[in-house]
């Protein structure tokens, strides 16, 4: 008979800032999870209120819980300040959470029962119920927020989330917990991307990643969230059309250039077919960032790129298609 695997210690990666409001009941829904964390980590980035001062005064309430508070001045940003908690966490498994969220009961004990199950996973991530300030259901969940797929959620299911994640980010930090093991070949998260877009692409591609398609966390949406979620409307998704294109399409270009400088980097930890698929990703951004100004002009090369398969593989399809065509240049 084998010997059963003992149960993985686990630490909480809590970033602040200002976060007074809602942290009690935050905290609350950490610390009674059973099994607990072992170990809570608060990164602070200049918060002004007493935000500190309710952390050490609720915790305190928890002795088993180690409690490690790091407090930034000047600010370090959101993700150096996630990449500064998740370096201090010591579990083997690492859970992210925001300051304004609350867990349901139950949550780690699920998460630590999938990574048991599936070794081979690095990160996992959940879906989230959108709640208001006051904790009220808004109606949807992230992942309808998203618009995510049950194509994109198969894919994952089945093991090819590097190829979903290169088309769009799902991966939400507030949601996802992994492995520590991870870290080794995540950090330093670079400039330009945010923390779980990064940890959800390095996990998917020096491993998988999977998703649990039910909520396990109330998202807070309170109109000062630092990363929120909406559900676009008809008029919000045409506003995004019709945003200035230069900008965004030159970061996404230089993110493509950093993360396939990661991948090469780790060398045989990634698959040679995952490399391709990312500089096929980079040449597709290199395309669009070089559109020519006139919106006619464009319209060769999109087409092009679309009977290739471009847009379908690497981008959100026909949407990106004809963003690419309609944004203004500036």
């Amino acid at each position: 008979m084998n010997a059963p695997e003992s149960t993985p210690s686990i630490s909480v990666a809590l970033c602040t800032h200002n976060g007074a409001t809602f942290i009690d009941e935050q905290l609350v829904s950490i610390l009674e999870q059973v099994p607990a964390p072992q170990q809570l980590v608060v990164s602070d980035d200049a918060s002004s209120d007493d935000t500190i001062a309710r952390v050490r005064e609720v915790v305190a309430r928890y002795p088993a819980v180690e409690l490690t508070i790091l407090e930034n001045i000047p600010p370090l940003g959101v993700t150096k300040n996630f990449e500064q908690a998740i370096r201090a966490c010591t579990g083997d498994l690492i859970a992210l959470s925001d300051q304004d969220d609350v867990w349901h009961a139950g949550r780690l004990a699920l998460f630590a029962s999938e990574f048991a199950a599936r070794p081979e996973v690095s990160l996992i991530h959940s879906d989230a119920r959108l709640v208001d300030a006051h904790g009220r259901p808004l109606g949807h969940t992230l992942a309808e927020a998203l618009g995510v797929s049950a194509a994109e959620v198969a894919s994952i299911h089945a093991g090819d989330a590097f190829s979903v994640l290169l088309r769009r980010n799902l991966v939400t930090g507030a949601c996802t917990v992994f492995r520590r093991s991870l870290v080794e070949y995540a950090a330093p998260f670079p400039a330009g991307w945010v923390h779980d877009e990064w940890l959800g692409l390095i996990a998917a591609a020096v491993a998988s990643t999977d998703f649990i398609d039910h909520p396990t966390i109330d998202y807070r949406q309170h109109g000062a969230n630092q990363i929120g979620a909406t559900k676009l409307s008809v008029a919000g998704k045409f506003r995004r059309m019709v945003e200035p294109r230069r900008a965004r399409n030159a970061r996404l270009e230089a993110n493509m250039s950093v993360l396939l400088d990661r991948l090469q980097r780790l060398g045989s930890r990634v698959s040679d077919e995952k490399v391709q698929r990312a500089l096929a990703k980079l040449d597709h951004e290199l395309m669009r960032s070089s559109l020519p100004e006139g919106r006619l002009r464009r319209i060769p090369a999109v087409s092009r790129a679309c009977l290739a398969g471009n847009y379908r593989r690497y981008s959100r399809g026909p949407l990106d298609a004809v963003r690419d065509v309609v944004q203004p240049v500036d």
